[in-house]
């Protein structure tokens, strides 16, 4: 009874803390333009997609655009794409048995804000996303590293 208990209490240990993981990183110059928050060219909107979470530090979590790999999360790390403006999109991240997804009504010349979650899993920690407050949201990015774009690990499953 005493080793299964330790054996969960280390496992969740690993699961919502854990070191740093990290993934590949675009240059400090380009992160720090893309905190600029430009307004998007004409027809376009922005999307920032960003995780801080600090449950589940040491899983990478896919993320797909319109079923295009955006990239691979860690946490501490955001991306920035310039979609599709007057359009509906459909964010889907990797969880636990199947693909979470939302869908995001843009306009053209706005900049759309959605973090990425960890959450707690039957086997390992699941993902979801969610739209945020710009403010919030350029607060929490401020303080994160741009991401390389399209590494996604896994193909996307859209069921």
């Amino acid at each position: 009874m005493k080793k299964s208990k330790l054996a969960l209490l280390a496992l969740s240990v690993m699961l919502f803390s854990g070191c740093s993981t990290t993934v590949p990183l675009e240059p400090k110059e380009m992160s720090q333009s893309a905190k600029s928050f430009n307004t998007p060219p004409e027809n376009k909107a922005g999307l920032y997609v960003y995780r801080d979470s600090f449950v589940g530090k040491v899983l990478k979590k896919d993320i797909w655009i319109d079923n295009e790999c955006l990239g691979r999360t860690a946490n501490k790390v955001f991306f920035y794409k310039t979609i599709d403006g007057d359009k509906e999109h459909k964010l889907s991240t990797e969880s636990e048995f199947s693909a979470n997804s939302l869908s995001l009504k843009t306009q053209s010349g706005k900049n759309y804000f959605v973090r990425q979650y960890i959450k707690m899993g039957v086997f390992v920690g699941g993902a979801n996303l969610e739209v945020v407050d710009e403010e919030k949201a350029k607060k929490a990015i401020s303080k994160l590293d741009l991401a390389k774009k399209g590494l996604c690990n896994k193909e996307h499953r859209t069921d």
